[in-house]
């Protein structure tokens, strides 16, 4: 599946440059290789998919190691493609940090329409409903998937670093459900013990959600080059 920057990097290990990370991702991921690029810093990787690709069950463990398989033919043959690119044959042999994106694009947890069925006729939520074990439950079910991908890589020994998406909210979605599922999910990526990088601080305006000088102006859910740049000032700053 095309995405808005579904270009990535050429290989790295082509120009005798160690790559730094391998990135993983949805279309969010598109910001972070562009900013990279810019920035010449050596790495590989890109979106493999959309957002809502990655949520549930859309891989398997290979049964002969601890490499990856997504379900979906094009994410595992993009997926294929940086790991040869890096001369090695699987996540488990991987030996620089893996930045990822999976289970964060967070409007896609927030459709309106999901959330429906919890509000009264009025429209409304229950008092406490977004901090409650019922919704975060549901939220955990909804990115199994991703938690799992992440648990999985932490498991085989890597560091693994996630990063929050754009804190943009498009029509389809509700923002307090964005907020909320932002917080669920946060919460389990650091029980697990993944890095985030949350530049919401640095971004957001008194509203919580991203300032202008931070938003693809071409539509309603990505972040541009100058938010890739923090992103990437953040990685160097960790030691990738």
């Amino acid at each position: 599946m095309k995405t808005p920057y579904s270009t990535t990097t050429t290989a790295v290990g082509a120009t005798g440059t160690p790559a730094r990370f391998l990135l993983l991702g949805d279309s969010h991921a598109g910001a972070v290789g562009r900013a990279a690029q810019a920035a010449g810093l050596p790495f590989q990787g890109g979106p493999v998919g959309s957002g809502r690709e990655f949520n549930a069950d859309f891989f398997d463990v290979d049964p002969r190691g601890g490499d990856v398989v997504f379900r979906d033919t094009e994410a595992d043959r993009r997926y294929r493609g940086f790991l040869d690119a890096l001369g090695v044959d699987g996540l488990d042999r991987l030996p620089i940090p893996l930045v990822c994106t999976f289970g964060l694009s967070m409007h896609t947890l927030a459709t309106t329409e999901y959330w429906r069925i919890y509000r009264d006729p009025r429209g409304v939520f229950a008092p406490g409903f977004l901090t409650a074990g019922l919704f975060a439950d549901i939220v955990r079910t909804m990115v199994r998937g991703a938690l799992a991908f992440y648990a999985h890589a932490l498991d085989l020994g890597l560091r693994v670093l996630a990063v929050l998406p754009p804190q943009r909210v498009p029509g389809m979605s509700d923002p307090d459900v964005f907020l909320a599922a932002q917080e669920t999910v946060r919460g389990e990526l650091e029980r697990l013990g993944v890095e985030l990088v949350d530049l919401r601080p640095r971004v957001t305006d008194a509203t919580g959600f991203q300032r202008p000088a931070f938003c693809e102006a071409a539509d309603t859910i990505h972040g541009n080059l100058a938010f890739g740049r923090l992103i990437v000032h953040d990685l160097l700053a960790r030691g990738l």
